[in-house]
């Protein structure tokens, strides 16, 4: 199968997905999926490989290819900041599954991933995904390519229009850091919930706002979250975005 990624840019899917488990960095509202573990990693990785990647004030998603065998080796994708409405988010398809695979780029030359714009929240929050706008929602999909465990890009007419993250509460993290291989309590998914409902809501114009009752729903979830002593790892990670949130706009 040949997708199109920008414009005349395309990649063939191969029977080689990455095994590199996903990382949700909650503070910075994105997804890693890369070998890096810090800055300087990160830039000899970008200056190893070609494909999308933020410059100067452009700041696309990122999907990186070695430049001798032209496949797959990394990705980065930023989370819609704002999500669609519950009754847009229950229309997104539930087929086709998953199917696993790599890219192998079909020329060694740099192109633009555009960031997405629509999130759709699954029940539960148990799959995020990120839509380039929602006219994709009209249509069905092609295929959804599992690029990496529990991370697959979403094809409709050939073209990628999106991406997904399968049990997001799972890869909570903050930076480069790699994510706790246990499995979250079930308290950290409804904390994961109640963060999301602050953020990608109208809440968060509240919370800016100062509007009071918006500022005592954010102190509640603060002591939260700092009450929670179990999977501490992924509890930190969201408390990293929450705690900025209360000294910057409600501090005690």
């Amino acid at each position: 199968m040949r997708i199109t990624i920008d414009d005349d840019w395309t990649a063939t899917v191969t029977d080689d997905p990455l095994v590199i488990r996903p990382r949700f960095d909650f503070r910075d509202f994105r997804v890693r999926v890369a070998s890096y573990a810090d800055v300087q990693e990160r830039g000899r990785f970008l200056l190893d490989t070609f494909g999308s990647q933020p410059w100067l004030w452009d700041t696309p998603d990122e999907l990186r290819f070695d430049k001798a065998g032209r496949h797959l080796v990394g990705a980065e994708f930023q989370i819609a900041g704002a999500a669609a409405d519950p009754e847009d988010s229950a229309r997104l398809p539930a087929t086709p599954d998953v199917r696993p695979g790599g890219l192998r780029a079909d020329e060694a030359r740099d192109f633009r991933l555009e960031v997405t714009t629509e999130l759709c929240r699954a029940p539960g929050d148990t799959v995020l995904t990120c839509l380039r706008d929602l006219d994709v929602l009209d249509e069905p999909l092609d295929a959804r390519v599992g690029i990496a465990p529990d991370v697959a890009l979403l094809v409709q007419h050939g073209a990628v229009v999106g991406w997904s993250l399968t049990d997001p509460a799972r890869y909570l993290t903050t930076g480069f850091a790699a994510p706790d291989p246990a499995p979250p309590a079930p308290a950290t998914r409804r904390l994961l919930t109640d963060c999301l409902n602050l953020i990608t809501t109208e809440h968060l114009d509240e919370v800016r706002d100062r509007v009071p009752a918006a500022l005592d729903r954010l102190r509640a979830l603060d002591r939260a979250l700092r009450e929670r002593h179990e999977d501490r790892h992924r509890v930190d990670a969201l408390l990293s975005f929450v705690a900025e949130l209360v000294e910057d706009y409600a501090p005690e």
